[in-house]
């Protein structure tokens, strides 16, 4: 099911060019489009960091399918800018709510190695992004860019399906009942302003950077199928990633682990804007996907593990929206400084400076025992 929500996410980027073409828009209006589905994934996290606290997560995955499911043939079907607009921003809203409800959920159904299993789940959703650009450049090149959606629309619905039948047969592995503790969700805001110091840059900038990854290939000299499958070869990376880094994080200290995934992912921003040619642009590709895609179940399981059992799922969804909502203004960010005469390596060598400064902070913070530590043992539900 991660698949295809995740596809949902990740499909407007090898689509920025067909888009562009389709609605007559220029880099500024798409990378805005592209941004609100990320924007969406934000919008429902904070509603249903309280909504947690009194609904089920299975509950909330079923209803975040059936969602999506619409969402996609909304944008299937959208005439206009504005339409289009309308679904892809749905889109990210199913998305958020999934993301929100499932991964918790997974560290309550498997206490045992919560960055292992959340690790696996992330595999499965990369996965999405690594089939995405073949997927819509196959299905852009035999049919129209409306099919992709309708095809998502489709699997969507079929998914769902299969996870809701699949809950008759978990009777023997039950979730934590919601714990109605709003109050003690607000009182976690130290855990949600370390894990936003770790990622929100480094998200802000990936946003900006993946969604444009062909456009800035192609600036660097690259013809149009190699700027493709670099692209590819970035969301690839993140397939091992995930799985390695998941494991690596419940084994290494956290928190220096997740400073060197940002600090190699800080690396790569910069190597993009100073690398030519195929192999070298390859090498920054792959280092890149690694370092993003590995910092997410990371960035998971120090969150989960840093909070009380009691108000978990819900602080993780306020932790993830207010991370997404700043991530999310990535791309639109990057469409306005191009369209205002910026070249994509002005942009992304100030976007790498930045990075190297908040990383600089984060040490110092760290160094100064100012950060949650993480529990992964205590405190754990349904174990």
């Amino acid at each position: 099911m991660v698949f295809v929500v995740n596809f949902g996410r990740v499909v407007f980027a090898p689509l920025v060019e067909p888009l562009q073409t389709a609605f007559d828009a220029g880099p500024a209006t798409v990378g805005a489009i592209v941004s609100l589905v990320w924007l969406g994934s934000a919008l429902p996290r904070l509603p249903l960091s309280y909504v947690l606290t009194r609904v089920s997560r299975r509950r909330i995955v079923v209803l975040s399918g059936v969602a999506l499911a619409g969402a996609a043939a909304l944008t299937a079907a959208s005439t206009d800018v504005w339409t289009l607009r309308a679904g892809v921003l749905a889109v990210g809203v199913a998305s958020g709510a999934y993301f929100v409800s499932a991964v918790p959920l997974i560290g309550e159904l498997y206490p045992d190695r919560v960055g292992k299993r959340i690790g696996v789940h992330g595999t499965a959703a990369q996965l999405a992004a690594v089939a995405a650009p073949t997927v819509v450049v196959t299905v852009v090149a035999v049919a129209a860019w409306r099919v992709v959606f309708w095809l998502l629309a489709a699997t969507a619905l079929l998914t769902t399906l299969v996870f809701a039948l699949g809950l008759r047969r978990t009777d023997g592995v039950q979730e934590a009942p919601p714990a109605r503790n709003f109050r003690g969700v607000l009182g976690n805001w130290r855990v949600v302003l370390a894990g936003m110091l770790f990622i929100s840059a480094a998200g802000f900038v990936w946003q900006g950077l993946f969604n444009f990854y062909v456009s800035v290939m192609l600036a660097r000299g690259l013809d149009a199928g190699v700027a493709n499958l670099l692209l590819t070869v970035t969301f690839a990376a993140g397939v091992p990633a995930f799985w390695i880094s998941g494991t690596l994080v419940d084994r290494l200290p956290t928190v220096p682990y997740i400073l060197g995934l940002v600090g190699t992912f800080t690396v790569g921003v910069f190597g993009v804007t100073v690398f030519s040619g195929v192999f070298a642009l390859g090498v920054v590709s792959i280092l890149l996907g690694y370092a993003i895609h590995g910092l997410f179940p990371a960035l998971d399981t120090y969150v989960l593990s840093a909070l009380p059992a009691d108000t978990r799922a819900g602080t993780f969804a306020a932790f993830s929206g207010l991370s997404i909502a700043i991530e999310a203004t990535g791309s639109g960010v990057v469409g306005a400084l191009v369209e205002a005469g910026y070249s994509f390596t002005a942009v992304f060598r100030g976007f790498a400076v930045g990075l190297v400064l908040v990383l600089a902070l984060s040490v110092v913070l760290y160094r100064a025992g100012r950060l949650p530590v993480a529990d992964r043992v205590a405190d754990t539900v349904g174990a």
